[in-house]
């Protein structure tokens, strides 16, 4: 597929992906990535009992702060808020990616840990983000002694404790940079 359908949205474009995620590795979509896709809606629960993600206020580009400590999670948010963008925290993958089914296509960032609760990782979720929601900025971080781990090309990767500027920096260019092209 060369262009996209002009007036759909991409978190539209996001979910029919994430929906036909199976028939995607026939057309040549990593198997690792669907199984993956495929272990986070077994785990999911119902929507009844599904916490719903956060109301967004006004149409504004999002930024997603995944981090499952909780007073790092509201260290990143306050500092994200002072930015172009809209928040949104979440403490698991499978959380961001509810809320990137529901706004994929208003996500500017996503400002991830490596390791996170729940079934899926800060690595999964950046691979995953790369492959359904390409024009979202990655930055990855973590604290635990790894230099750079195997994250898409075009992932950041920032070492904890990460400086403040450092991550403005990352929001400034996921806000005021143009997103890359859809192929």
């Amino acid at each position: 597929m060369d262009t996209l359908t002009p007036g759909v949205p991409l978190d539209q474009i996001g979910q029919t992906l994430a929906s036909f995620y199976d028939d995607l590795v026939a057309e040549g979509v990593p198997e690792h990535l669907a199984a993956l896709v495929r272990r986070v809606r077994q785990a999911e629960p119902e929507p009844a009992a599904a916490e719903a993600p956060p109301a967004i206020a006004e149409p504004r580009r999002l930024a997603l702060v995944v981090e499952d400590e909780p007073q790092i999670r509201a260290l990143a948010e306050t500092l994200l808020e002072e930015t172009e963008l809209a928040v949104i925290g979440c403490d698991s993958a499978e959380a961001a990616l509810r809320v990137l089914q529901d706004h994929g296509g208003d996500v500017a960032l996503v400002f991830a840990d490596v390791r996170l609760a729940g079934a899926m990782d800060g690595l999964q979720l950046a691979h995953a983000v790369a492959t359904l929601w390409p024009r979202a900025r990655l930055v990855i971080t973590s604290g635990h002694g790894v230099s750079r781990p195997d994250l898409p090309p075009e992932a950041v990767f920032i070492q904890k404790p990460w400086r403040p500027l450092d991550v403005l920096v990352e929001a400034e260019r996921a806000s005021g940079e143009p997103p890359p092209p859809v192929l």
